[in-house]
């Protein structure tokens, strides 16, 4: 899995009033916890665009004042009204535990139900899943080859070696929609 590196500032105070004091500098108050002790610190606001605007997930390594800790994004707050970052959450890896991250799915192949007119719908972008950190891969890559119009691939459908999915089996992850030119194609045969 990809990993991002990410300077941070140690912040003594937390609360309300020393979250607001942190936003008025230009910097995101974040905690880091699980594993041991909750740690507040607070992270420039360019570091963190490039971990939140993209469809990947990472490892982040955070350099909290020279002490590395190796954690993954659990939830980020935004302001109701503009696109400003009022918090992350981070959750610590530890060694030796399985840990639970969304990861982007990937469709590969043509697959059948296409071929005749069907239109491939894509229902799940990311699937939450639980492993160790050395075997979680960059995206999920699902074959839609064998799949005709109105059939659908579930979560409880795929198997990936040493990973465990926390979404629901009975979730669509894509699907082969029946449109007006497979309907035709059926009709003529």
């Amino acid at each position: 899995m990809k990993t991002i590196q990410i300077n941070a500032v140690n912040r003594g105070d937390f609360g309300k009033k020393a979250a607001k004091a942190v936003r008025r500098e230009g910097l995101i108050p974040c905690v880091l916890y699980g594993g041991g002790e909750n740690v507040t610190f607070a992270i420039d606001t360019k570091a963190v665009k490039p971990l939140i605007y993209t469809p990947n997930s990472y490892i982040v390594e955070i350099n909290i004042d020279g002490k590395v800790e190796k954690a993954v994004m659990r939830d980020v707050q935004f302001h109701p009204v503009r696109e400003q970052i009022l918090h992350i959450d981070f959750y610590r890896v530890q060694e030796g535990k399985p840990v639970s991250i969304s990861i982007p799915v990937r469709l590969s192949g043509n697959a059948e139900g296409v071929k005749v007119g069907g239109k491939l719908a894509l229902s799940a972008r990311k699937l939450v899943v639980s492993g160790m950190v050395e075997n979680l891969p960059d995206e999920l890559v699902v074959d839609v080859t064998p799949l005709n119009v109105g059939q659908t691939i579930f979560v409880g459908d795929l198997k990936f070696d040493n990973l465990k999915f926390i979404t629901p089996a009975t979730t669509a992850v894509c699907a082969v929609r029946v449109t007006r030119a497979s309907r035709g194609a059926a009709a003529a045969q």
